[in-house]
C-alpha cells in the first residue's frame, strides 16, 4: 500500500483545497450585503491597486511597460481568489511579489522602497486579513515566517541607494495576522460552543422522550401483566371448570398457561430493566393500581385544594374503557392541570371528558393566569414530562392531540382517543379534532372569564408557556 508523507499531502490539499476549505468569507453572516461584503472589498481593492501598481512600476521604477502590466495584474488580481482561497492566493501573490523585487533589482531604486513597493505591503496586508479570518493558528505562523523569510532573504542584498520596506512587511503582517487571528479563533470558539449547546438539547430532548417511553412500558405492564394472569388461571383451570375434555383439549388449555407464565415471566425481565435503580432500591415500584377516568373527580378536587380554580364535566354513561385509554386520559389530564398550576396559577380550568362510542375525548381549558407562576410544584403534581408525555401517550393509543394558546388568554389540551385497537399514523397537533371541540366551534360548557373559547387550530408543536423555562417539564 503506497502512503504520503505529510508535505505532499499539505502540498495537495494546498492544490485541491476540500469543500469547506473554499467557503468564503463571512458566508455564515445573517445578511446578505454581509455575505457580499468580502467581494466588494477585494473587488474594490483590485480596481484600486492596479493601476496604481502599474503606474508606479513604469514612472518611478522605470520598468517596461510589458513587465510593469504583468506584475501589476499577477500581485492585485489574486486578491479576489483570497475571498474562498486565501492560502492559494498567497502563494501566487508572494512569488510574483519574489519575482518584482527581483526585476527591480537592476531599475532605478534610488529612494525607493524595495523589496516591496508601497501597493504591494497595502495588497498583502488585505490577504493577511482573509488568512487570519479563515486559516489555522499553524498555517499563519507558517505564512508568516515564509515571508520574513523571503523578506530577509531579498533585505540581505539590497540596492544602492534603496529605502529597505521587508522589515515594516514583517511587523505589519504579524500584527495583522495575530488581531485576526485572534478574532477567527474567538469566533470558532463560540459556534462549537453553540453547536455542543444544540447538541446538548437534542440530546437532552431524547432522554426525557425515553424516560417517559420507559414510565409508560412500567405502568402499561400491570394491565398486560393483568390479562396474562386471567389467561394463566383460565387455562389453568378449564380442565376443572369443564368437563368431558378429551386428553388433547387438556393439553391445549395446559400448553395456553404455560405460554401465558413464560410470558409473565419475560415481562418481569422487561420490567426489571425498564425500572430505574432508585425505583427498584425504594421497593419494587408502585403498589398501587393504575389510576383511570373514575379517579379524576379525586384529582380535580386535588387541584382545587392547591388554590386552583377547577371544575370537571364528566359524560354519564361512559362505557367500560380500554386499560390503556384509561390511564392515558387520567395521566392527560394530571399533566395538563400540573401544566395549568405551575405557568397559570389562578386561571379558571375546565376539564370535560365524553364518549361517542368510538372515540374517548378529553379537553383541559384554562383561562389568562390571575398571578405569576411559581417553580414550586404542588404535591401531587405531573409525574411526566408535560407536552412530552401527552405525546407519547397519544401516540399510544393511536388518537390525536390538539395544543394551543387561545386567542383571548389561556391554553388548551385537546386529546381524542379510539376506544378500538390503536390505529397507526396517529395525528398530534395537525388535524382538527372532531367531537366537542371542532376547529371554529366554541367548547361545550360555560366559558371562561365570560369569553367563549374557540376551537381554532394551532399551529403544529406550540409552545404553551412562551415566558417559562419550564415547559414541557413536569
Amino acid at each position: 500500500m503506497k502512503t504520503t508523507t505529510p508535505l505532499v499531502h499539505r502540498v495537495r490539499e494546498l492544490l485541491r483545497p476540500p469543500a469547506e476549505a473554499t467557503r468564503p468569507l463571512f458566508s455564515r453572516a445573517p445578511r446578505r450585503w454581509q455575505r457580499w461584503s468580502p467581494y466588494v472589498v477585494t473587488g474594490s481593492a483590485v480596481a484600486a491597486l492596479l493601476p496604481v501598481t502599474i503606474t508606479v512600476l513604469i514612472n518611478d521604477y522605470h520598468l517596461g511597460g510589458g513587465w510593469a502590466g504583468a506584475l501589476g495584474v499577477a500581485q492585485t488580481v489574486p486578491l479576489v481568489l483570497a475571498v474562498t482561497r486565501p492560502l492559494q492566493a498567497w502563494v501566487i501573490i508572494l512569488a510574483f511579489d519574489v519575482l518584482g523585487a527581483v526585476l527591480l533589482y537592476d531599475a532605478d531604486t534610488v529612494s525607493r522602497s524595495w523589496p516591496w513597493p508601497p501597493a504591494v505591503i497595502v495588497g498583502h496586508l488585505l490577504l493577511m486579513v482573509c488568512l487570519g479570518l479563515r486559516e489555522s493558528t499553524r498555517t499563519l505562523v507558517a505564512v508568516w515566517l515564509v515571508t520574513s523569510a523571503a523578506g530577509l532573504a531579498l533585505g540581505a542584498f539590497p540596492p544602492t541607494g534603496s529605502s529597505s520596506t521587508y522589515v515594516l512587511l514583517i511587523v505589519l503582517s504579524g500584527v495583522v495576522l495575530a488581531f485576526t487571528g485572534a478574532v477567527h479563533q474567538r469566533e470558532e470558539a463560540e459556534r462549537l460552543l453553540a453547536e455542543q449547546e444544540t447538541i446538548s438539547e437534542a440530546e437532552r430532548a431524547q432522554r426525557t422522550l425515553l424516560e417517559e417511553r420507559a414510565r409508560i412500558a412500567r405502568e402499561l405492564h400491570d394491565v398486560v401483566a393483568h390479562h396474562m394472569s386471567v389467561i394463566t388461571v383460565q387455562a389453568d383451570s378449564a380442565p376443572y371448570r369443564l368437563s368431558g375434555l378429551d386428553e388433547a383439549a387438556r393439553e391445549e388449555f395446559a400448553s395456553i398457561a404455560s405460554a401465558a407464565r413464560e410470558s409473565l415471566s419475560e415481562m418481569r425481565r422487561l420490567l426489571s430493566v425498564l425500572r430505574s435503580e432508585g425505583r427498584e432500591a425504594a421497593g419494587g415500584g408502585e403498589r398501587a393500581p393504575q389510576p383511570g377516568v373514575d379517579r379524576l373527580q379525586q384529582l380535580v378536587e386535588a387541584t382545587v385544594r392547591a388554590g386552583q380554580d377547577a371544575t370537571l364535566s364528566l359524560a354519564a354513561g361512559l362505557p367500560a374503557l380500554p386499560p390503556a385509554v384509561d390511564l392515558s386520559a387520567y395521566r392527560i389530564v394530571q399533566e395538563a392541570l400540573a401544566n395549568v398550576v405551575r405557568h397559570a396559577p389562578g386561571a379558571a380550568t375546565r376539564v370535560s371528558v365524553t364518549c361517542d362510542g368510538r372515540h374517548l375525548t378529553v379537553v383541559v381549558v384554562n383561562g389568562p393566569a390571575a398571578g405569576p407562576g411559581s417553580p414550586l410544584e404542588p404535591s401531587g403534581a405531573g409525574t411526566g414530562h408535560g407536552l412530552v408525555g401527552m405525546r407519547e401517550r397519544v401516540r399510544l393509543t393511536g388518537g390525536s392531540l390538539d395544543v394551543g394558546p387561545l386567542p383571548g388568554g389561556g391554553f388548551r389540551v385537546v386529546a381524542r382517543l379510539p376506544l378500538g385497537a390503536p390505529v397507526a399514523g396517529s395525528t398530534i397537533g395537525g388535524s382538527p379534532v372532531e367531537g366537542p371541540f371542532i376547529e371554529g366551534a366554541p367548547v361545550e360548557g360555560p366559558s371562561i372569564e365570560g369569553s367563549p373559547v374557540e376551537g381554532t387550530s394551532a399551529p403544529s408543536d406550540p409552545d404553551p408557556f412562551p415566558n417559562s423555562a419550564a415547559k414541557d417539564a413536569s
